[in-house]
Protein backbone atom coordinates (compact mmCIF):
# COMPACT_ATOMS: atom_id res chain seq x y z
CA UNK A 1 0.00 0.00 0.00
CA UNK A 2 1.63 3.39 -1.03
CA UNK A 3 1.85 5.68 1.76
CA UNK A 4 -1.36 8.53 0.11
CA UNK A 5 -3.58 5.15 0.02
CA UNK A 6 -6.58 5.26 2.04
CA UNK A 7 -7.52 1.83 4.02
CA UNK A 8 -11.33 1.32 4.61
CA UNK A 9 -12.25 -0.27 7.48
CA UNK A 10 -15.35 -2.13 8.67
CA UNK A 11 -16.87 -0.16 12.01
CA UNK A 12 -16.48 -2.71 14.42
CA UNK A 13 -12.54 -2.93 13.77
CA UNK A 14 -11.97 1.16 13.92
CA UNK A 15 -9.70 1.24 17.49
CA UNK A 16 -9.65 5.00 18.98
CA UNK A 17 -6.26 5.71 18.03
CA UNK A 18 -6.25 4.66 14.45
CA UNK A 19 -5.82 7.36 11.50
CA UNK A 20 -8.69 5.81 9.70
CA UNK A 21 -11.05 7.90 6.56
CA UNK A 22 -14.29 5.97 6.51
CA UNK A 23 -16.15 5.06 3.36
CA UNK A 24 -19.16 7.45 4.04
CA UNK A 25 -20.98 5.87 0.82
CA UNK A 26 -20.59 2.50 1.54
CA UNK A 27 -21.20 2.55 5.52
CA UNK A 28 -24.22 4.83 6.89
CA UNK A 29 -24.82 4.69 10.79
CA UNK A 30 -27.53 6.32 11.98
CA UNK A 31 -28.13 7.08 15.76
CA UNK A 32 -30.70 8.42 17.99
CA UNK A 33 -31.65 12.26 17.99
CA UNK A 34 -32.29 14.70 20.86
CA UNK A 35 -33.41 17.78 21.43
CA UNK A 36 -33.80 19.46 25.41
CA UNK A 37 -34.77 22.37 25.94
CA UNK A 38 -34.20 24.03 29.09
CA UNK A 39 -38.22 25.75 30.20
CA UNK A 40 -39.46 27.52 32.91
CA UNK A 41 -42.97 25.15 32.20
CA UNK A 42 -43.96 23.58 29.29
CA UNK A 43 -47.35 21.16 28.39
CA UNK A 44 -48.15 18.58 25.52
CA UNK A 45 -51.38 17.91 24.45
CA UNK A 46 -52.71 15.45 22.57
CA UNK A 47 -55.79 14.52 21.50
CA UNK A 48 -57.42 17.56 23.00
CA UNK A 49 -56.50 16.58 26.51
CA UNK A 50 -53.21 17.57 28.23
CA UNK A 51 -51.12 14.44 28.60
CA UNK A 52 -48.39 15.47 30.08
CA UNK A 53 -46.95 19.01 31.94
CA UNK A 54 -43.99 20.23 33.73
CA UNK A 55 -42.94 23.42 35.81
CA UNK A 56 -38.89 24.08 35.73
CA UNK A 57 -36.84 21.96 34.01
CA UNK A 58 -36.40 20.33 30.48
CA UNK A 59 -38.63 19.14 27.63
CA UNK A 60 -36.39 16.31 26.05
CA UNK A 61 -37.89 15.51 22.56
CA UNK A 62 -36.24 12.23 21.10
CA UNK A 63 -36.27 10.43 17.79
CA UNK A 64 -34.81 6.58 17.41
CA UNK A 65 -33.05 6.00 14.29
CA UNK A 66 -33.02 2.03 13.35
CA UNK A 67 -30.67 -0.27 15.30
CA UNK A 68 -31.22 2.04 18.59
CA UNK A 69 -31.08 0.27 21.94
CA UNK A 70 -32.13 0.57 25.37
CA UNK A 71 -28.46 0.78 26.66
CA UNK A 72 -27.78 4.17 24.32
CA UNK A 73 -31.57 5.59 25.93
CA UNK A 74 -30.38 4.45 29.43
CA UNK A 75 -27.34 6.46 29.01
CA UNK A 76 -28.48 9.57 27.28
CA UNK A 77 -31.19 9.59 30.21
CA UNK A 78 -28.26 9.65 32.79
CA UNK A 79 -26.16 12.20 31.01
CA UNK A 80 -29.31 14.56 30.89
CA UNK A 81 -30.38 14.14 34.06
CA UNK A 82 -26.57 15.26 35.19
CA UNK A 83 -26.11 17.87 32.46
CA UNK A 84 -24.92 21.14 34.31
CA UNK A 85 -27.20 23.86 32.04
CA UNK A 86 -28.97 25.31 34.41
CA UNK A 87 -27.76 28.52 36.00
CA UNK A 88 -26.18 29.17 39.62
CA UNK A 89 -26.96 32.08 42.14
CA UNK A 90 -23.97 33.68 40.24
CA UNK A 91 -25.75 33.25 36.95
CA UNK A 92 -23.69 30.34 35.47
CA UNK A 93 -24.50 26.79 34.53
CA UNK A 94 -23.63 24.61 36.90
CA UNK A 95 -26.34 23.02 38.12
CA UNK A 96 -27.81 20.13 36.84
CA UNK A 97 -31.61 18.48 36.27
CA UNK A 98 -30.77 16.89 39.36
CA UNK A 99 -29.46 19.59 41.36
CA UNK A 100 -32.49 21.67 40.58
CA UNK A 101 -34.92 19.38 41.62
CA UNK A 102 -36.15 20.27 37.92
CA UNK A 103 -38.99 18.15 36.25
CA UNK A 104 -38.28 16.55 32.66
CA UNK A 105 -41.01 16.13 29.94
CA UNK A 106 -40.08 13.64 27.21
CA UNK A 107 -41.69 14.20 23.67
CA UNK A 108 -41.35 11.37 20.72
CA UNK A 109 -40.68 13.10 17.65
CA UNK A 110 -39.30 10.55 14.97
CA UNK A 111 -38.94 13.63 12.81
CA UNK A 112 -35.76 14.49 14.18
CA UNK A 113 -34.26 11.56 12.43
CA UNK A 114 -35.40 12.77 9.34
CA UNK A 115 -32.98 12.87 5.98
CA UNK A 116 -32.73 15.80 3.44
CA UNK A 117 -30.29 13.38 1.04
CA UNK A 118 -31.88 14.53 -2.12
CA UNK A 119 -34.74 16.50 -2.77
CA UNK A 120 -36.71 19.37 -0.37
CA UNK A 121 -39.13 16.63 0.59
CA UNK A 122 -37.68 14.52 4.13
CA UNK A 123 -37.21 11.43 3.84
CA UNK A 124 -37.49 8.73 7.01
CA UNK A 125 -36.12 6.06 6.34
CA UNK A 126 -33.36 6.57 8.97
CA UNK A 127 -36.10 6.32 11.44
CA UNK A 128 -36.89 2.94 13.36
CA UNK A 129 -40.28 1.17 12.74
CA UNK A 130 -42.94 2.92 14.95
CA UNK A 131 -43.42 -0.60 16.66
CA UNK A 132 -39.97 -1.22 17.78
CA UNK A 133 -39.51 2.38 19.03
CA UNK A 134 -42.72 2.72 21.10
CA UNK A 135 -41.10 -0.08 22.71
CA UNK A 136 -38.17 1.57 23.45
CA UNK A 137 -39.62 4.91 23.96
CA UNK A 138 -41.83 2.71 26.41
CA UNK A 139 -38.55 1.39 28.13
CA UNK A 140 -37.11 4.71 28.04
CA UNK A 141 -39.90 6.61 30.04
CA UNK A 142 -39.99 3.68 32.57
CA UNK A 143 -36.11 3.81 33.25
CA UNK A 144 -36.37 7.79 33.51
CA UNK A 145 -39.10 7.12 36.26
CA UNK A 146 -36.26 5.02 38.06
CA UNK A 147 -34.03 7.89 37.85
CA UNK A 148 -35.62 11.13 38.40
CA UNK A 149 -39.02 9.99 40.60
CA UNK A 150 -41.95 11.82 40.58
CA UNK A 151 -40.25 14.08 37.88
CA UNK A 152 -41.47 12.68 34.71
CA UNK A 153 -44.12 13.87 32.05
CA UNK A 154 -45.25 12.34 28.93
CA UNK A 155 -46.38 13.16 25.19
CA UNK A 156 -48.43 9.72 23.56
CA UNK A 157 -46.17 8.10 21.77
CA UNK A 158 -47.08 8.43 17.65
CA UNK A 159 -50.17 10.88 18.44
CA UNK A 160 -50.52 14.18 16.88
CA UNK A 161 -49.68 16.46 19.17
CA UNK A 162 -49.44 20.06 20.39
CA UNK A 163 -46.38 21.09 22.59
CA UNK A 164 -46.22 24.63 24.32
CA UNK A 165 -43.46 25.81 25.93
CA UNK A 166 -41.52 28.70 27.78
CA UNK A 167 -38.35 28.32 26.96
CA UNK A 168 -35.77 29.58 29.52
CA UNK A 169 -32.55 31.37 27.98
CA UNK A 170 -33.45 30.49 25.08
CA UNK A 171 -31.12 27.57 26.13
CA UNK A 172 -31.46 24.49 23.45
CA UNK A 173 -29.08 21.29 23.10
CA UNK A 174 -29.10 18.74 20.09
CA UNK A 175 -27.77 15.31 21.56
CA UNK A 176 -26.42 12.23 19.07
CA UNK A 177 -26.20 8.64 21.49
Amino acid sequence: MSEHAVKFYPFHQIKNNENIVLNLREHTWYSMKILIQRVKKAEVVANGDISGAIKQGLVMFIGFAKGDEFDAAKKALEKIKKLRIFSDPDGLMNLSLQDTGGELLIVSQFTLCAAFKSGNRPGFDPAMPPKEANKLYDHMVSYAKTILPGKIATGIFGADMQVSLVNDGPCTFVLDF
